[in-house]
């Protein structure tokens, strides 16, 4: 998945959702990433999408990014590197 600017959307990323909230994605589905807190036998049965969650509004689930989002912090390249 990727955000409307075209950047690859990776576990880890700090992003706005709309205006007053964020969250971090904790699983990309179809790049097969999970973090320790959702691992991959609990949501790959979702099979596409991201899950993001916020402290405002809990775990989400999105199979496509929407228009608002935008990176705010990324902890890793995309590859795999830890910046």
């Amino acid at each position: 998945m990727t955000y409307p600017d075209g950047k690859k959307m990776i576990v880890g990323d700090g992003l706005k959702l709309w205006n007053g909230c964020v969250g971090t994605v904790v699983c990309s589905i179809e790049d097969d990433e999970y973090t320790p807190e959702h691992p991959r036998d609990q949501w790959a049965y979702l099979k596409t999408g991201v899950l993001i969650n916020s402290s405002q509004t809990g775990l989400i689930h999105y199979h496509a990014p929407e228009d608002l989002f935008e990176l705010l912090e990324r902890k890793r390249e995309p590859s795999g590197h830890a910046r």
